[in-house]
């Protein structure tokens, strides 16, 4: 086992390979997959295709087909999930005082704390989207893509490190896990599930394939002058979840499908358990007090640890 950790998009890098003599190939691919990402993605940097889009509200953009392809990702989602992952809450965010990297905000004395812009319920399906390189931002929206984009990278990084070098692959942002490799026998991996990079406890969970994605209100936080404010938000009232789970970690075939599955949870609170349940989704639930839920065939913890993430 051959791992490299470093930072990109906001939050860490682990990447991990079976064999040492395919790292520095591996890594390559990565970090020139997520400068892509974030040229075209990022909501914190002016030049990107997502901040010009957003500028021009109304009217088609030309950008990058990478972004069209980002934002797809985020529409589909919020079709799957009836609009609790949305991706029009960006101006919701910057009224919250999130309007730049959040190191920025918290060396910022008293970030704003707007009232929220009225609720514009359903504002994705107006989302106009070229493949061939074009965006449309509904009029009175903003483009936030934290939701997905991450989950989203991670799948792509893994995928053109398989398709290029044809290895089996763990590629993990922030805690947004995609593992991936030729469909031969694969590989056993071993994920420490925790609620922040910093925690000491966890849960070693053993996977050999698909996603895994760790939602949490707990590392994206800052002050505000009315209290703390977290990034997850309610679509329903655009402010923070009321957090009545803390951290949602889900599975998925992809690392998408397990982020969307753990945002969800988190927006629906105390009726999380069973839409995972109606939805086939194995995860596991830590409420505000520390009390674990469990949903579905959690994985079982191995004999033997070999990576963590």
């Amino acid at each position: 086992m051959s791992a490299a950790r470093w930072s990109a998009l906001g939050t860490y890098v682990h990447l991990a390979t079976g064999d040492p003599a395919d790292l520095p190939g591996a890594r390559r691919i990565a970090e020139d997959v997520l400068a892509e990402v974030d040229r075209t993605c990022s909501r914190f940097r002016g030049d990107s295709d997502l901040v010009r889009a957003n500028g021009r509200p109304g009217r088609w953009t030309p950008v990058d087909p990478l972004l069209v392809a980002a934002v797809r990702v985020a529409v589909e989602a919020a079709a799957v999930t009836d609009g609790l992952v949305d991706p029009c809450l960006g101006r919701a965010l910057v009224n919250l005082g999130y309007d730049r990297d959040l190191h920025a905000v918290h060396r910022r004395p008293h970030p704003a704390d707007r009232p929220p812009p009225p609720p514009q319920t359903g504002c994705w399906r107006d989302i106009g989207l070229d493949p061939d390189g074009a965006l449309r931002v509904p009029e009175g929206c903003a483009l936030d893509l934290g939701a997905t984009a991450k989950a989203w990278a991670a799948d792509l990084l893994a995928a053109e490190v398989v398709d290029q070098l044809g290895l089996h692959v763990l590629v993990s942002l922030g805690g947004d896990i995609r593992i991936d490799g030729p469909d031969t026998p694969r590989p056993g991996w071993t994920v420490r599930v925790t609620e922040s990079p910093d925690d000491v406890e966890g849960e070693v969970v053993a996977l050999a394939g698909g996603g895994l994605a760790t939602s949490s209100t707990r590392a994206r936080r800052w002050r505000t002058r009315h209290g703390v404010a977290h990034h997850v938000l309610d679509p329903r009232t655009r402010r923070p979840t009321d957090e009545h789970w803390r951290t949602v970690t889900a599975t998925g075939a992809t690392c998408v499908a397990a982020n969307v599955a753990s945002t969800a949870a988190l927006v629906l609170g105390r009726g999380a358990v069973p839409w995972l349940r109606e939805h086939g989704v194995t995860a596991r639930l830590v409420r505000r007090d520390g009390h674990l839920t469990r949903t579905g065939g959690w994985p079982a913890a191995p004999s033997t640890g070999r990576c963590r993430p």
